[in-house]
């Protein structure tokens, strides 16, 4: 017995050694991606992607086009209501742990705020508003004819996907996660597809080997379900219609021409292909101006950067399954376009989500952008959505505040 244990022990012992020499990187991220969200190093890895994963670099443009700081003085509001309900502005902020709130009108900064140790120059992990930053680039590639219809299906571009999930489904039914691919999105379950998906890819996998792995649940374009690996297949799409990384086609055709303040940067994987779904990491200020560029239509001082149609078409659900209120043929209750949400009882407005509370919010008829950055831990264990709520009623309450 005694020798059978020693055995054990010293093949756990070469096993130990074996991954400390030679697959070092790929423990730490395992490491890391399982322990991420935890309370005491969530800030910190929020702002710190690129110390933990490969990354690609936009680089910060030659020009840069700060928004203007208001010269007037500026008081957030003390509470808003939700459901008949008081909730405390600061102490929703602090729960939430808050790193950035920025409140922009006509084109000027009105309130900026940090929280946790951020600035206004740390970079802040975009997670799924990266998704909304993947379709002003789609959008672009099409104005260019370099996507030639979001009538065409998933495989005239990625052949390699014939038999997968994605095989013959609509680029477009893909824009607006309507897919039919089977995927669970509960962040809260360990075994999910979402979160084996973040532990495959901390070991350096490819994504488009995952992506290949998922199968049909439904008809395509019937059923609005969220499915991050959709955003994914977007990415390879565009990477192969353009003949360019993600990282260089926004370069040239979006950072640059929004005289972006700060570089931004993107997760990839070993293949070198960005983590699209959620890998972005930018400035809330840089964040901001995508919030501005889709207020204003897709114009960034004047000048067209994405196509106003398909702005427009980003941002107005077209088909019962993806109309914002309570239905059967959706999961979650929120509106959806091509990779942007319109709140259930939206009266125009729009916005960027991402997990544990990141938001770039728009409202038209204020001509207002907020940014709200968060490290919020407790977001996984909200399984009815409770703090996406407070948020849009504080984000609406600030709106409703806001002068003409």
């Amino acid at each position: 017995m005694r020798k059978i244990v020693l055995g054990l022990g010293v093949v756990i012992a070469i096993i130990a050694l074996t991954i400390v020499l030679f697959f070092r990187q790929e423990a730490y991220q395992l490491y890391k991606v399982v322990t991420f969200f935890d309370a005491g190093a969530i800030s910190e890895n929020f702002r710190g992607v690129k110390n933990i994963f490969p990354t690609t670099t936009v680089p910060k443009p030659e020009q840069s086009q700060p928004f203007p700081m208001s010269s007037q003085p500026y008081s957030l509001i003390e509470n808003f209501q939700v459901h008949d309900s008081a909730v405390v502005t600061k102490a929703f902020l602090d729960q939430t742990l808050t790193d950035a709130l920025i409140i922009i009108q006509h084109d000027t900064i009105l309130y900026e705020y940090y929280g946790n140790g951020f600035s206004a120059s740390d970079h802040h992990i975009a997670w799924s508003m990266s998704k909304s930053v993947i379709s002003a680039l789609f959008g672009i590639a099409i104005a260019e004819g370099k996507i030639k219809s979001i009538e065409q299906t998933v495989t005239d571009y990625l052949p390699d996907f014939a038999g997968t999930g994605y095989d013959k489904v609509r680029i477009k039914d893909v824009l607006q996660m309507s897919s039919g691919v089977g995927f669970n999105e509960d962040y809260g379950d360990f075994n999910s597809d979402i979160n084996i998906m973040g532990r495959y890819f901390a070991l350096g996998m490819p994504m488009a080997d995952f992506s290949k792995k998922l199968r049909r649940e439904r008809e395509p374009g019937t059923y609005n379900h969220y499915v991050s690996i959709d955003t994914q297949v977007l990415g390879m799409i565009l990477t192969k219609a353009t003949g360019k990384s993600i990282t260089d086609y926004m370069k040239e055709k979006l950072w640059s021409q929004i005289g972006a303040e700060s570089e931004a940067y993107w997760i990839k994987d070993k293949s070198g292909m960005e983590f699209a779904l959620g890998g972005l990491n930018a400035t809330a200020r840089d964040y901001a101006k995508m919030g501005q560029l889709f207020l204003d239509t897709g114009k960034w001082q004047g000048r067209q950067v994405v196509p106003r149609e398909w702005v427009l078409a980003s941002i107005t659900p077209d088909a019962p399954h993806v109309m914002p209120g309570k239905r059967d043929n959706a999961v979650l209750a929120d509106g959806y376009g091509f990779q942007w949400w319109i709140p259930e009882g939206s009266k125009g407005e729009f916005d960027a989500q991402g997990i544990y509370d990141q938001f770039i919010y728009v409202d038209p008829h204020k001509d207002m952008v907020i940014v709200k950055l968060s490290s919020n831990y407790h977001y996984k264990k909200d399984r009815k959505r409770v703090f996406h709520d407070l948020e849009i009623a504080l984000f609406r309450k600030i709106v409703e505040q806001a002068k003409p």
